[in-house]
């Protein structure tokens, strides 16, 4: 059973028509999860829609209206085994309307993949998706530089190092370390997604599947009080009320009375599924399905967090948080209003009070009660939600203190709960 082997969830981010779709459609090919006769049908598709080349992408571009417009939407999920681990692979939108979905799938994951095009380089958006992986918390990653098919001349080893070094020089800023892995790839070809191949002869190093068994597990915290975020709530026939979502801490059973915050509902664990299969308990990393009894879908909703009801989920009157402001384009001063996503939230928050402001590298405080923050500043901010929000202390919870910030379409800031007064 597969199950038994270290689970692990992987992001797969990267700008815009950049390839991952591709080079994940390519890895569950050849890795022997989807079978050939798939990706034939669905070139067929791609073809016959004018997008001859999509079918790879067509594997988790699911979604009909993604179809047609050859753009990841939603987070898709799609499980994979290798040699020592079982992966569950998130692959995020690179489209900048989308970047909302992507923190949403970047913050369920252990690990990424940031893919970059070796045509066009370190973009503008590779540069945000950078920032959110590694406020969010991600710290392992490899690079796979895609579309090496493409170079001139194709498979340039001049063309990879020159585009490694911007890459490195970009991870450099945010405290990647410098030894983090970037590969050579073609995804559309196949070369070194999962196989090694003669038109990349001169790399000596391993494929991006050899590399992502390297990861390792996260630590499962289950001595912990359940933490699980609500993505998504479904009425199902015959069954009844099923909320989706991944166990951050903590363990779910069956017949477990669980408390969802802020909706400040309480409801029995009927029975758990995970890849349409029932299982005995759900643990950190799982993304399950489960019925509860005595609650609606009108009950619940996306943004509701599961926990015991001797120790639910907090909800927060104002936080203190570490902000570090990424791009914005004027300055930020009290009062600003922009949303925050906190694990599956939404919410509109307020800077009450811009308490310090810090040094980025080192964190020191260079100035008490500044009037305005700007683009590269680090800061500690007084926060107020407009509208109830289960935010955790990082320290304590770090999937559910870890937050980005939007407005006007861009990710504007990301940083992590400090401390909370709560409602």
């Amino acid at each position: 059973m597969a199950t038994e082997k270290p689970h692990m969830n992987m992001v797969f981010v990267g700008h815009v028509d950049h390839g991952k779709s591709t080079l994940v459609g390519r890895m569950l090919l050849d890795t022997g999860t989807i079978e050939q006769h798939l990706i034939d049908k669905y070139r067929k598709e791609a073809e016959e829609r004018g997008k001859g080349g999509f079918e790879f992408a067509y594997v988790m571009d699911g979604l009909k209206e993604e179809r047609e417009r050859g753009l990841t939407i939603d987070v898709a999920h799609k499980r994979f085994n290798t040699d020592k681990n079982y992966f569950t692979i998130i692959d995020a939108p690179g489209h900048r309307d989308f970047v909302k979905n992507m923190i949403t799938g970047a913050s369920q994951a252990d690990a990424a993949v940031l893919v970059v095009s070796a045509r066009e380089g370190v973009q503008p958006q590779t540069k945000e998706h950078v920032f959110l992986i590694r406020t969010l918390g991600i710290n392992q990653l490899v690079v796979a530089l895609n579309k090496m098919d493409a170079t001139q001349p194709p498979y340039s080893e001049e063309k990879f190092n020159q585009i490694k070094d911007e890459i490195l020089k970009l991870l450099g800023t945010v405290g990647y370390k410098a030894d983090t892995p970037i590969i050579p790839v073609s995804a559309f070809h196949g070369d070194n997604a999962v196989k090694s191949t003669d038109r990349l002869s001169w790399w000596k190093g391993p494929t991006i599947l050899e590399q992502i068994d390297q990861f390792a597990p996260p630590p499962k915290p289950t001595e912990k009080p359940l933490r699980l975020p609500v993505q998504d709530v479904y009425t199902i026939t015959g069954v009844g009320t099923v909320p989706v979502g991944r166990v951050e801490t903590g363990v779910m059973k069956p017949d477990m009375k669980i408390k969802f915050m802020p909706s400040d509902k309480v409801g029995e664990v009927k029975s758990i599924e995970m890849h349409h299969e029932n299982i005995p308990q759900a643990v950190p990393g799982d993304n399950v399905g489960f019925n509860i009894r005595g609650l609606s879908r009108k009950d619940i909703r996306r943004g509701d967090v599961a926990g015991p009801v001797d120790n639910p989920p907090t909800v927060a009157r104002t936080f203190e948080a570490q902000i570090m402001v990424l791009q914005h384009p004027s300055v930020i001063a009290n009062g600003y209003t922009p949303v925050f996503h906190c694990h599956t939230a939404q919410v509109a928050c307020t800077f009450e009070k811009i308490l310090k402001k810090l040094d980025p590298r080192t964190s020191e405080v260079k100035e008490e009660n500044p009037d305005f923050i700007k683009t590269g500043d680090a800061a500690i901010v007084k926060i107020k939600p407009t509208r109830p929000m289960v935010i955790e202390l990082a320290s304590e919870f770090p999937q559910l203190g870890r937050f980005a910030i939007r407005d006007m379409g861009k990710t504007v800031a990301a940083g992590l709960c400090k401390s909370i007064e709560k409602r």
